[in-house]
């Protein structure tokens, strides 16, 4: 009997049986999720996926009891290792939680406690939890710390979360949620910020710290890469329903339902794309021996020179997608916000239509930045919540001189342009879906007439379809309009999908560029070749991509 075999024989971990949670009366539906059944298995990894709103995050906070006021089960149950969690008192609960299941949460910057070192953190769950004295406590820390590969452990054990790097941050909450052994791991999104290095490292460590403890993890991700390294069974929900389960190969391989062939069609590939070739042109923006350095003041003296940009050279022509990929900290977003003017470089040129604008002021950076607009990841923060959707899209274009009316309708052209009506503009930012919000963030940013779009991990939290729309339409906007795209993203899909050339930075500078096509088959470069290397899903093959 193999391990999968003898830990079924055993009976599950997790049971889901006919889960049906009730959402408010005002929202869009009457429930979160519907006869919602599955298991999970000791040592097993089931992986919830959908899109956005699909329920996928309901079922795991029901799980853990931690539904917001005015959402409930109504019907259904949850068992753990046999004890039904929905009627469990709350003191038992507490007990339950930490000690048999944990959750890593998707931002781990909101999820520790910003004024407690990390330390302080998880030494709080040992002292509740078990009868350890604090020397003990501290020496499970500092071996669970090492066991996560947090590098000096001492020091992090000191540190604050916002000392830390994203990924140091998410090794510490899998510390403090592992460091009890519970038997369920339930993990919602946490490697969706990530860069793929960092991400492949979580991914790998997940498993590793399975194997040895046995424990059973549920995965909630949109990723199908992450879904074909990890799961051994997937669960696929869509508007609170579930469309299909079964193994990881029958699901991804041989899908049954329509939804989960076009969630799988949606999912960006590595092989090499053929695109147009651009024509030869002035470049509308060329950069040449760009430099940023940060300088911190140490307390007792003396002076830290951080080179987040070192001697970077680009140029980006009409109809051009250039892509900039490389881990976090690489200087990708520095480079892009030098360019905007939106932080000062501390040398180099930036060129534009022949003139310099590096050092430019006043009506000159006015003009420049009307030309060159940015669209960021997050489009919930971007946009003014207290603003109405048009109001956000006009702002930029009357402030250069536009009339309201004329602002307006050229509004009302740019939500059709982006697939959205034009009397959605009177409503507000909370009203739409994540999705949405990035379109109507892209008409704003188009609102001026710029040459240059700048999407800073535009797409990156998005879901796979989602993504996909969002793709083709910046995609459809380029060819229509002839702009240039600088394009900044970690996922290596995502840029071998839109991009005409590649540029691969890593410790602030580029370390290799030249098409996408020959930096994605035939990387020169040994970091080019590490991050292609840990893509997740990289040698699996979906066939319903061709379904």
């Amino acid at each position: 009997m193999n391990m999968a075999q003898n830990s079924q024989a055993q009976g599950p971990v997790l049971s889901v049986r006919d889960l049906t949670v009730s959402l408010p009366a005002n929202a869009d539906r009457p429930h979160a999720v519907e006869h919602i059944s599955f298991e999970v298995f000791a040592g097993q990894t089931t992986c919830l996926i959908g899109e956005s709103g699909s329920g996928k995050s309901v079922i795991a906070q029901t799980v853990m009891r931690l539904l917001p006021p005015g959402v409930s089960p109504a019907q259904g149950s949850v068992h753990l290792l046999g004890e039904d969690i929905l009627a469990m008192p709350m003191e038992r609960l507490r007990h339950v939680r930490g000690e048999r299941m944990a959750m890593i949460f998707q931002e781990p910057m909101t999820a520790l406690n910003p004024v407690m070192t990390c330390g302080q953190q998880l030494d709080e769950m040992l002292a509740v939890h078990t009868r350890m004295s604090r020397a003990e406590r501290r020496t499970r820390i500092l071996d669970i710390f090492e066991h996560t590969r947090l590098p000096s452990p001492p020091r992090i054990f000191e540190s604050y979360p916002h000392q830390l790097s994203g990924g140091q941050r998410q090794r510490v909450m899998i510390a403090m949620a592992l460091i009890l052994k519970p038997a369920l791991l339930i993990c919602d999104e946490p490697t969706t910020a990530l860069d793929v290095t960092t991400q492949a490292e979580i991914l790998k460590l997940i498993r590793e710290l399975q194997r040895e403890n046995g424990t059973a993890v549920l995965f909630i991700t949109h990723d199908f890469g992450v879904v074909a390294d990890i799961a051994d069974h997937v669960v696929v929900m869509r508007l609170g329903e579930m469309i299909e389960q079964g193994h990881k190969l029958d699901v991804l391989q041989a899908p049954r339902e329509p939804y989960t062939r076009m969630l799988l069609a949606a999912v960006p590939g590595l092989e090499p794309v053929q695109r147009e070739a651009v024509a030869e042109a002035q470049p509308l923006i060329e950069v040449r021996g760009l430099s940023k350095t940060y300088t911190s003041r140490k307390f007792f003296g003396g002076r830290k020179d951080v080179h987040a940009a070192k001697d970077v050279s680009l140029a980006v022509r009409p109809g051009e997608t250039v892509g900039i990929v490389g881990e976090s900290g690489s200087g990708k977003s520095t480079v892009a916000r030098c360019i905007a003017r939106l932080i000062d470089p501390s040398g180099g040129t930036v060129m534009s239509q022949g003139e310099a604008i590096e050092q430019a002021k006043g009506a000159r950076l006015r003009a420049f930045r009307e030309q060159v607009q940015v669209v960021f990841q997050d489009p919930y923060r971007s946009l003014n919540p207290r603003q109405t959707v048009g109001e956000s899209i006009i702002e930029g274009a009357v402030n250069a001189g536009q009339s309201r009316a004329q602002a307006w309708a050229r509004a009302e052209e740019l939500m059709t342009l982006v697939r959205l009506k034009p009397d959605a503009l009177n409503r507000y930012p909370h009203e739409f879906s994540g999705g949405q919000r990035q379109r109507i963030c892209i008409a704003r940013a188009l609102a001026c007439n710029p040459r240059l779009l700048i999407a800073d991990e535009a797409v990156s939290a998005l879901d796979v379809s989602v993504q996909a729309q969002i793709l083709e339409l910046l995609d459809e906007i380029q060819r229509r309009l002839k702009i240039g795209l600088l394009f900044i993203t970690h996922d290596l899909r995502v840029a071998n999908q839109i991009c005409d050339r590649i540029i691969v930075m890593h410790q602030g500078a580029i370390v290799e560029q030249g098409p996408a096509h020959d930096v994605f088959s035939r990387p020169t470069h040994s970091y080019t070749r590490s991050l292609l290397e840990a893509v997740p899903g990289r040698g699996f093959l979906f066939h319903g991509a061709t379904a």
